[in-house]
């Protein structure tokens, strides 16, 4: 199966250089290319692409807003957007993981890591390293932490109400950006198990992928890091 790739990038240069990357692979191919948010949304909705790198920085229409656009459109459930940032740890980078963007790469990623991450992303997987999480967790901290309105409180008790105890220790070592395998070598389970396990919880917290999962966990309160 080949994993079809659009790529957004104001800057030509790069989009040459991930293009010719990316075809490079026997199970890639790039089915476009968008200099702005506008135009990628325009292709994702064409195109159709399993994989969407999305620079956050563009004119116009940014990469957030037209992630915002892509994960609304229910056409496009299939479509995953791996945020590109200049940093791993960006000002942006939880507005694009609740923006629906399955996880977030830095520029300066070593090309394995990026065809990794597309294959990641491809197979419904979240982008999200342990490095990243603790970049996500400062950044949550930094903006106020949980959500403290009345409301937004009761519902997000009533949604972890629903998980099972197992499935709140899952999504806390998840929140802690352990993989599947990790958490299974904890827990004394089967990887397969685990991942069972976090299927649920996505489910049942309305969680489109393992990022926002993870959004979710510190959103709710479930888990609170520790400032040092």
């Amino acid at each position: 199966m080949t994993i079809k790739v659009l790529l957004a990038d104001d800057q030509a240069l790069l989009r040459s250089a991930f293009r010719i990357l990316v075809d490079s692979e026997p199970d890639m191919k790039v089915v476009g290319e968008a200099a702005d948010g506008a135009e990628a949304v325009a292709l994702a909705r064409s195109a159709r692409p399993d994989v969407v790198l999305m620079d956050i920085r563009m004119p116009g229409t940014d990469g957030l807003a037209a992630t915002r656009l892509i994960s609304a459109d229910p056409e496009l459930a299939d479509v995953h957007v791996v945020m590109l940032t200049t940093f791993e740890v960006d000002e942006y980078v939880v507005q694009s993981l609740r923006a629906g963007a399955s996880g977030f790469l830095g520029k300066g990623a070593e090309p394995d890591e990026l065809l990794s991450a597309i294959r990641i992303a491809a197979a419904g997987d979240a982008l999200l390293s342990p490095v990243a999480t603790k970049g996500l967790i400062a950044q949550f901290l930094a903006q106020g932490g949980a959500s403290e309105d009345g409301e937004e409180s009761r519902e997000y008790s009533e949604r972890l109400a629903a998980l099972t105890v197992r499935e709140r220790e899952v999504l806390v070592l998840v929140a802690g950006g352990h993989s599947n395998d990790e958490i299974a070598e904890r827990l004394e389970v089967s990887p397969l198990t685990v991942k069972t396990h976090v299927n649920r919880a996505m489910g049942k917290l309305g969680a489109r992928d393992r990022a926002q999962l993870v959004v979710t966990a510190y959103e709710s309160g479930l888990v609170r890091p520790r400032v040092e």
